[in-house]
């Protein structure tokens, strides 16, 4: 696949990088360097009009919205704190599953008082106990959640659970289920318009590898 225009294509290291790269090489996109080994925070591909920026998972969106980068890849957690202002978000890619979670201490109650909770998921607790009617006091960590409940900061915690086994290890475990949680690609408004053709041919690339992992899975 050849694409007619420049591509800048936002990821962020890790997981999402890893499950992302077979995606990319359906569509003949591989990167000539590893971002866990290279300090290059740009990185060429054998496609001369396609190039990777590499930044943190929650500044994907931002890079998206105001046109530094055409296209990104990322998880719906960090999509439904950024508001999705300025991205279409055509595809679900379907990696890096895991589920947003109420978690607390083995019988905790989730539903009696003002409840504090822990999280950096400051706006989706917000709305998902508003839409119960439920005071809460939201308090803002960026990690080792699991510590608040444990030592009184909170009654509970909003976290991403995969396995559930940090949980388990520190004697917590989830009570409610917000929602599924795996990353997409989004696009640029401008770009969607000015680059049509080159990144409709992306994401009908990467639709296709969407498809032929989960008819075999």
């Amino acid at each position: 696949m050849q694409f007619d225009t420049p591509i800048t294509l936002a990821l962020s290291k890790g997981r999402i990088f890893r499950e992302t790269l077979p995606l990319l090489a359906h569509a003949g996109i591989t990167p000539a360097d590893d971002p866990e080994t290279s300090r290059k925070l740009i990185l060429e591909t054998n496609q001369p009009q396609v190039k990777l920026v590499i930044i943190r998972a929650t500044d994907v969106p931002t890079y998206v919205q105001h046109g530094a980068a055409d296209v990104g890849v990322s998880g719906k957690d960090v999509l439904m704190e950024h508001g999705g202002e300025g991205l279409y978000e055509p595809l679900d890619l379907g990696i890096a599953r895991c589920r947003l979670m109420v978690a607390g201490v083995k019988g905790a109650q989730t539903g009696a008082g003002r409840l504090r909770i822990a999280t950096k998921y400051v706006n989706s607790a917000q709305r998902y106990f508003a839409a119960q009617g439920k005071q809460v006091e939201i308090i803002k960590l960026y990690g080792s959640m699991e510590l608040a409940p444990l030592i009184g900061l909170s009654d509970l915690i909003v976290d991403l659970v995969e396995s559930g086994n940090t949980l388990k290890a520190n004697g917590l475990e989830p009570l409610e289920h917000i929602c599924d949680i795996s990353s997409r690609l989004v696009v640029n408004k401008a770009s969607w318009k000015m680059k049509h053709p080159s990144i409709m041919s992306l994401i009908g690339a990467m639709r296709e590898a969407v498809d032929a992992g989960s008819a075999t899975n």
